[in-house]
């Protein structure tokens, strides 16, 4: 089946239109994520008169999964940002937070044009890479330089994550300006890994 004939997006979907993503216990979303609101379909519908890209069922499921996965670090990385024990952990979490903001933005854009939600289908799903709600509450309990490897460990998942996640939308993804924001995401989250493995700390909490 061609990839736009595809029905609406479930977790399945979303391991295999993204392709080999070897996302490390591609267990993906629980149960509840069997399906996806009818508005994410493969196909776009613009406006009459509106001349777009047509999007395909792996930008559909690009785009829906790195929006809440940018959303969720955002929260991590504002916690590291006001109490990481190291100052230049601190520095690096409100320069990475900063990025993952800007990104959102663009990503939310392209949902606009992709006629999608704003809604989080992977809401309470545990996507591999995605900063949970007990990541965060694992976070606020910890202290000093715990918080600092745990922060650490969460991040490097996130960048790692969603970077191959992206480079499978630059493979196989149809519109070129989802392409082109994989590809911008991809080059950030390379850069950000290769600061992020010569912060203090980071070779303890990294391994």
């Amino acid at each position: 089946m061609n990839p736009i004939d595809l029905p609406p997006l479930h977790r399945a979907a979303v391991l295999v239109l993204l392709g080999a993503l070897a996302l490390g216990g591609a267990a993906g979303c629980s149960p509840a994520a069997e399906s996806a609101p009818r508005s994410a379909q493969a196909r776009e519908s613009p406006p009459a008169g509106t001349r777009t890209a047509t999007s395909t069922a792996t930008d559909v499921g690009w785009v829906q999964l790195m929006t809440p996965m940018n959303q969720q670090a955002v929260k991590l990385l504002t916690l590291a940002a006001e109490r990481a024990a190291e100052p230049r952990v601190r520095d690096f979490a409100v320069r990475l937070r900063a990025g993952q903001e800007a990104e959102l933005i663009r990503l939310r854009a392209l949902l606009t044009r992709m006629g999608l939600p704003a809604t989080d289908v992977h809401a309470g799903h545990d996507m591999p890479g995605m900063v949970t709600v007990r990541d965060l509450e694992a976070a606020r309990a910890a202290e000093g330089s715990a918080f600092d490897r745990l922060v650490l460990a969460q991040i490097r998942d996130h960048l790692q994550q969603s970077a191959q996640v992206s480079r499978s939308e630059i493979t196989s993804g149809g519109r070129a300006d989802a392409r082109e924001l994989a590809a911008a995401l991809v080059t950030a989250r390379e850069t950000s890994l290769a600061e992020l493995e010569r912060l203090p700390g980071a070779v303890r909490a990294l391994g």
